[in-house]
C-alpha cells in the first residue's frame, strides 16, 4: 500500500508528526516531510500505527500506543492460533464420534537442530479406530526448519495420494509456511513463471512437487493448521518422530514400531 494525500490528511497534526511517527516512517523530522513520504510504501499495521500516534502526546504516551497495539496484535494473533487449534481437533473429534465412518487423518511436522542444522520429519497417520503409523525420514544434514516441514508436508500428500482413499482427506500441520507456499502463494508464483518479486523462492523444487500434488487431492483433501506443542497427539507424535529421524539420520521414511503411545510422547531428545 502506498501513501496518499488523504493518509496525510489524516496523521498530520497541525502540519507537523511526532517523534514516533517519524520513525514508523523512517524519516527525520524536516519541514517537507509531506513530499518525503508520498508514494512511500507502508504496511497496514503501520497505517494503524500512525493513526493512533496522531496527536501532541509526550514520548512516553507515544511509547505507551505503540506497545498497545504490539499486545493488541500478540493478543489476536493467539485468538486466532486458539480458534484454528480448536477448530482442528473439533474437526478430528466429528470423525472419531462415527465409528462406523472411514477416515484417513495425516498429522506432519519437521524438525531441525540448528538452523541450519541437521533436519527430519514425522507422520502420524490415522485410520479408523486403529493405532496411528508412525513414520519418521528425509534426514537431511544441513538442513532448515521450512525444508523439513516442507518434506513433513510432501510425504503426507504422497500418502494420501497413493491411499486411494475416496473420502475427505485431512493433512494437518503446524507450519503455516508450508501450508501456505503450496495452497496460497504458489498460484501466483505458478502464474509468473515460478518467480516472486523480490528474489528466489527456495525450495522451489520441493514446493512445485507438493503443489502438483496439493492441486490432483484438492477436490477431498483439507490441508489445515494445527498448533504446534498445544498437546493434540497426532502433532505431537509427529513431533518425535521428526526429532527421531535426526537421532536415527534416517533418509527413507521408516515405520516407527511401538506398543504403547504414551512411551512415543514421553520420548526425550537430547
Amino acid at each position: 500500500m502506498k501513501i496518499d494525500e488523504k493518509l496525510i490528511e489524516l496523521i498530520d497534526f497541525n502540519g507537523n508528526l511526532n517523534q514516533k511517527q517519524f520513525e514508523i516512517l523512517n524519516i527525520s523530522p524536516c519541514v517537507d516531510w509531506k513530499q518525503n513520504i508520498i508514494n512511500q510504501e507502508i504496511s497496514e499495521h503501520n497505517i494503524n500505527l500512525l493513526l493512533l500516534l496522531c496527536g501532541n502526546f509526550s514520548q512516553d504516551i507515544q511509547e505507551k500506543i505503540v506497545n498497545n497495539y504490539k499486545n493488541l496484535l500478540a493478543y489476536k494473533k493467539w485468538q486466532k492460533e486458539q480458534k484454528e487449534s480448536t477448530s482442528s481437533q473439533n474437526s478430528l473429534n466429528q470423525n472419531l464420534e462415527d465409528e462406523d465412518k472411514e477416515f484417513l487423518h495425516i498429522y506432519c511436522d519437521g524438525a531441525c537442530s540448528g538452523n541450519p542444522g541437521f533436519a527430519g520429519s514425522g507422520l502420524a497417520i490415522y485410520s479408523n479406530k486403529k493405532n496411528p503409523v508412525l513414520l519418521y525420514g528425509a534426514f537431511v544434514e544441513n538442513g532448515t526448519n521450512n525444508i523439513a516441514e516442507l518434506n513433513a508436508l510432501y510425504q503426507a500428500l504422497l500418502i494420501a495420494k497413493q491411499s486411494g482413499f475416496k473420502d475427505t482427506i485431512y493433512i494437518f500441520s503446524d507450519s503455516k509456511y508450508s501450508i501456505d507456499c503450496i495452497s496460497k502463494w504458489a498460484f501466483s508464483w505458478k502464474a509468473n513463471g515460478w518467480t516472486k518479486k523480490g528474489g528466489e523462492i527456495k525450495n522451489l523444487d520441493l514446493i512445485i512437487k507438493s503443489h502438483e500434488l496439493y492441486l490432483s487431492l484438492k477436490s477431498n483433501l483439507v490441508l489445515e493448521y494445527v498448533k504446534g506443542h498445544s498437546g493434540v497427539e497426532g502433532n505431537e507424535l509427529a513431533d518425535r518422530m521428526a526429532l527421531n529421524a535426526i537421532k536415527e539420520k534416517n533418509e527413507e521414511f521408516s515405520f516407527y514400531r511401538y506398543e504403547n503411545i504414551d512411551d512415543i510422547l514421553k520420548m526425550k531428545f537430547s
